[in-house]
């Protein structure tokens, strides 16, 4: 299975909002905007402040990401709508293992796709997003500036009780739900849920002991 990172893109023209990483709290009832710059920034800043982070432990990295941005994503959901169809049809005991072993997998891919930046003077831009006060789901665009690069990383995010939350990443150029939607249904066709819930073990056994 494919991880996905931040690659070089072409500088935007687009007006947007510019800061540099640092740690900050998320506020409460913050736009989708203001918590995915929260978010991201204070996940990039402890990463460049701890010494065994900036040395590019991944282990200790991806406990930031944990950390921080676990609490501001809904996983559960970004699993499910990556198992597609096939979740309405597993047991409770396959759910729970599919959205524990795909949180492993998207939070060490996100951990190591932000290790890439643990040494570079990075900034962000923000794009605002263009939906509406009344909008239960929205986009936020950034882009990541490091040595003349600009490289894309997209959030997507729905409205909860909680405040917004986010359940889809672009990296690449492509959702990850997309991606993984297609993987997932070719491997369930093959050994059905219980063959994703093997898959997913043994794929993140083997990245663990890497």
């Amino acid at each position: 299975m494919k991880s996905y990172g931040l690659l070089p893109l072409v500088p935007l023209a687009a007006v947007v909002m510019v800061a540099t990483a640092h740690a900050q709290a998320v506020q409460p009832g913050a736009s989708p905007e203001k918590l995915v710059q929260a978010v991201v920034e204070g996940v990039v800043g402890t990463i460049q402040s701890n010494p065994d982070t900036r040395a590019g432990d991944l282990g200790k990295i991806t406990a930031v990401v944990r950390k921080q941005f676990l609490p501001y994503a809904d996983f559960r959901r970004t699993t499910r709508l990556a198992v597609g169809s096939a979740w309405r049809s597993a047991t409770p005991e396959q759910q729970k293992q599919l959205y524990e072993q795909f949180e492993t997998l998207l939070v060490r891919s996100y951990a190591v796709s932000l290790a890439q930046l643990r040494e570079q003077n990075v900034r962000f831009r923000y794009q605002p997003s263009r939906a509406g006060s009344d909008a239960s789901d929205v986009v936020v665009q950034t882009r990541v500036i490091s040595n003349a690069d600009e490289m894309q990383i997209d959030y997507r995010l729905q409205r909860t009780a909680a405040g917004w939350r986010i359940y889809d990443i672009n990296m690449m150029g492509a959702w990850l739900i997309e991606v993984y939607r297609k993987q997932f249904a070719d491997i369930v066709a093959r050994g059905g849920v219980d063959g994703l819930v093997n898959y997913l073990t043994t794929h993140n056994a083997r990245q663990n002991a890497n």
